[in-house]
């Protein structure tokens, strides 16, 4: 089943974020090469695709998952929640209608 996982950014994150983000897009890739990304990326903190020094609120993934507790245990050893980029982590199911 997908879930998404919504992590919400600290204030002034962008340092923190820069700084975990190989980590984290390494462990992204490893679930793209595994088939189970639907979409990941980040939420910039403006309108824009590129935020600058304003950087980001947060970051979403839709994934599969075995179970909830499987993707909920994922999300938490997330290298920008261990970092503390990120302030709070939301998982939940989700289906996907379109497309």
């Amino acid at each position: 089943m997908l879930y998404v996982i919504i992590g919400r950014d600290v204030p002034h994150s962008l340092e923190k974020r820069r700084a975990a983000r190989p980590a984290h897009v390494d462990r992204l890739k490893a679930l793209l090469a595994e088939g189970r990304i639907a979409i990941a990326g980040p939420m910039p903190a403006i309108d824009s695709p590129d935020p600058g020094p304003a950087g980001y609120s947060g970051s979403v993934i839709i994934a599969e998952f075995p179970s909830l507790a499987a993707a909920r245990a994922w999300a938490d050893t997330d290298p920008y929640l261990l970092a503390g980029v990120y302030a709070s982590v939301e998982v939940s199911p989700y289906v996907q209608v379109l497309p």
